[in-house]
């Protein structure tokens, strides 16, 4: 278990150590927005993550509360001159308050039902910001969205300061779903979605941490919509569609529900996929379709699923229990 541990922490350091000096290496303000793109989208599948690959719930409907976050965040900082720090945490309670609002009345649905009512939910928030002209502008969008600053420092492509802002906000992520998932919390997660009854039966209340589970993947994904605004200065209803939830459900389906370092890889494909491939923009749903199709039956946990098969390691004592065993007399 050390010896894991120890080539955990060195893999974790060398990939920071790399993404720290990415910058250096002189790549254009071109391929660096598709990098801050790429954490910004492994941010949306740590979030929904929680909820598919760690509760079992599925959901249709994570671009309402990307965009929720999105709008949130863009509204206080241009209606009400709010810093981006401080509009940033508002957009990710906004989402996570939707998040708990949407799942107060779900919590007693699952499978397709669940489904259809978050990609319902996702279908109200775009018409809502459609015709809320008052907020979101409509549907001629939000633009100027201010860049963020810290201590009047503006953060832009040009010097990568929004760069290394999206490595502080996705290593936070990541050690918080790291914490979460190894806590209590995420142990009784992992149990509701192996068995509901028997996880009901040892005295849990399921429904609490199904709540809880939507309050957490909301707000990541509210973070996440947040962060987005101030990167592209223009969003509108086009940028939170329906192709939106299911991006994010591919990366985590993709990159192995279940596991953090799967969520890395599912983005980084999925997002890097599009820009080698341009001749197949049309298609690239179909292609992702046919991907997940090609997955879920050779692969269904995914690239890097296996590893939350093995949750725990079984004692060499229990591998064969019929093994005869010597009784001095």
């Amino acid at each position: 278990m050390s010896e894991k541990f120890t080539v955990d922490k060195i893999l974790i350091a060398s990939i920071i150590l790399l993404l720290s000096g990415l910058p250096l290496l002189g790549f254009s303000q071109y391929v660096m927005r598709i990098v801050i793109l790429m954490g910004i989208y492994t941010i949306l599948a740590l979030g929904l993550n929680i909820l598919v690959g760690y509760t079992g719930l599925v959901s249709l409907g994570h671009a309402g509360f990307f965009a929720i976050g999105a709008y949130g965040t863009a509204y206080f900082m241009i209606q009400h001159s709010i810093s981006f720090l401080v509009a940033l945490i508002i957009g990710t309670i906004l989402s996570g308050v939707m998040g708990l609002i949407l799942g107060l009345p779900t919590i007693r649905l699952s499978g397709t039902y669940l489904s259809i009512v978050t990609l319902g939910f996702a279908m109200i928030v775009q018409v809502v910001i459609m015709n809320w002209d008052s907020v979101t502008n409509g549907t001629l969008g939000m633009s100027q969205i201010p860049k963020p600053s810290i201590f009047g420092y503006v953060l832009n492509l040009a010097n990568h300061g929004i760069y290394y802002l999206m490595l502080f906000i996705l290593g936070l992520v990541t050690l918080g779903c790291y914490t979460i998932i190894n806590s209590k919390i995420g142990r009784t997660l992992r149990a509701i979605k192996s068995d509901e009854l028997a996880t009901t039966m040892m005295g849990i209340h399921i429904d609490r941490y199904k709540i809880l589970a939507f309050v957490l993947s909301a707000s990541i994904t509210g973070l996440a919509g947040g962060f987005y605004a101030t990167l592209s200065s223009y969003i509108d209803h086009n940028s939170f569609g329906f192709d939106l939830s299911i991006l994010i459900l591919c990366m985590v389906i993709l990159g192995g529900m279940g596991t953090i370092r799967g969520m890395y890889l599912g983005a980084a494909l999925l997002i890097i996929f599009p820009e080698i491939a341009r001749p197949l923009m049309s298609w690239r749903f179909v292609v992702y379709g046919f991907v997940l199709i090609i997955m879920m039956h050779f692969r269904p946990q995914g690239i890097l699923g296996w590893r939350s098969r093995k949750q725990y390691p079984i004692p060499s004592e229990l591998k064969n229990p019929y093994r005869m065993v010597e009784v001095e007399e």
